[in-house]
């Protein structure tokens, strides 16, 4: 029998959502026994935007389209099912409580750090459609630097992010669109003899972010140093890409960069960056499986240096948390201040276990502690990193 309007409790709003979360994320686990075998797991989803191989072919257009509507077909949203709840329930969770319970909303603020233009053809008001669907209320746009042919791109294999990606303009014309739903960073190939000028033309017309850097440098060389030094003219962070034998090679070393400049903010993303919780991680593999060894190279580098930050985006950060969900718990409660939600999925549905984003969201409020590390890292980290 449904609740009666006005006496849901705030703990039995939090129930529902996580219900409502638990059933995307129990989708996303099993969507690969569906569709006449056909698998969407982490390590196959992300094989063309996040494997160590840059001169992977991309999927066909048709094959995203096909994927999009197999997670319309079989996966309910938390939106879908809160729509599908009881009407009782639906308007008591929107509707301010009285006593000692805060109003609340359904739809709470919501930072996405890491998306694209133009990601593997999608257009963009599918990509508007898909932050609002999630409920994301700001996103912030990652382009993709100059197309040029020379090792730092794999001699053009890795141009576009190595997934036909956006660039410089492509993000602030659609930030300057949306203003209320967009940021824009930018981005340059690093080595280019103009990459400063470059940056600096969009960080005065308003970047807030430059990356995501994801180029075959050393990322503790010169010249990620000299981003890091345009970065600490402008206060504003860098995105990195850490990928064993492709991009910002020998994490091992990033602490330099770290030391080197403490007042710059940068964030690990990537398989390098999230096999790298794990103190045993075989840096050949790109999506381990393994439980985790607390004391890997990423845990040290956010315990060891304030300006070191983690986004949680792609099938990548997913894996982090999936693979071994009792350290994740830990791992989240003891960084809560410099972790960061993204998306960085390319789907146009916005939902369902094909969605990596969705499937994020689900994971980081099912494994956050309580709702206060949860809003810190969906939202409040962010609005201050970024001066939001």
């Amino acid at each position: 029998m449904p609740w009666p309007i006005g006496t849901v409790t705030s703990a039995e709003k939090v129930a529902i959502l996580n219900s409502a979360d638990t059933r995307i994320e129990a989708q996303a686990k099993t969507a690969q026994t569906k569709d006449s075998g056909r698998s969407f797991t982490v390590k196959k989803d992300e094989q063309v935007r996040d494997q160590a191989k840059p001169h992977c072919g991309l999927p066909s257009r048709k094959g995203n389209d096909r994927l999009a509507t197999m997670n319309k077909r079989h996966v309910v949203s938390r939106r879908g099912f809160l729509a599908s709840a009881s009407p009782a329930i639906a308007v008591a969770m929107q509707t301010q409580t009285t006593g000692k319970e805060k109003a609340t909303s359904i739809d709470e603020p919501v930072i996405d750090v890491h998306q694209h233009t133009n990601y593997l053809f999608r257009s963009d008001k599918k990509l508007v459609a898909h932050q609002r669907i999630m409920g994301v209320t700001t996103t912030l746009l990652l382009p993709a630097g100059s197309s040029v042919n020379r090792a730092s791109t794999h001699e053009g294999k890795s141009n576009g992010l190595a997934a036909k990606t956006g660039g410089n303009e492509t993000v602030m014309a659609l930030a300057k669109k949306h203003p209320k739903d967009f940021r824009f960073g930018v981005n340059e190939v690093p080595d280019l003899p103009n990459a400063r000028k470059e940056l600096e033309k969009f960080l005065k017309a308003g970047a807030v972010i430059i990356g995501e850097q994801k180029f075959n440098v050393a990322c503790d060389s010169p010249h990620i140093w000299g981003v890091a030094e345009v970065a600490r003219e402008y206060g504003v962070p860098v995105l990195m890409h850490f990928q064993h034998n492709a991009y910002n090679l020998g994490i091992e070393r990033f602490h330099r960069t770290l030391e080197k400049f403490p007042e710059v903010n940068f964030i690990g993303h990537a398989q390098t960056w999230w096999g790298n919780v794990d103190k045993n991680h075989k840096q050949e593999v790109m999506y381990p499986k393994t439980k985790v060894t607390e004391g890997g190279i990423t845990d040290k580098l956010l315990s060891n240096y304030p300006n070191m930050y983690g986004d949680f985006s792609a099938g990548s950060g997913l894996n982090s948390m999936l693979r071994d969900e009792e350290h994740a718990k830990d791992f989240i409660a003891r960084h809560p201040n410099q972790l960061l939600y993204g998306s960085d999925c390319p789907d146009a549905a916005g939902r369902g276990a094909g969605c990596k984003g969705s499937v994020n969201l689900a994971t980081i409020r099912r494994l956050a502690k309580d709702k206060k590390v949860e809003r810190k890292i969906l939202y409040e980290n962010s609005k201050k990193l970024f001066k939001l």
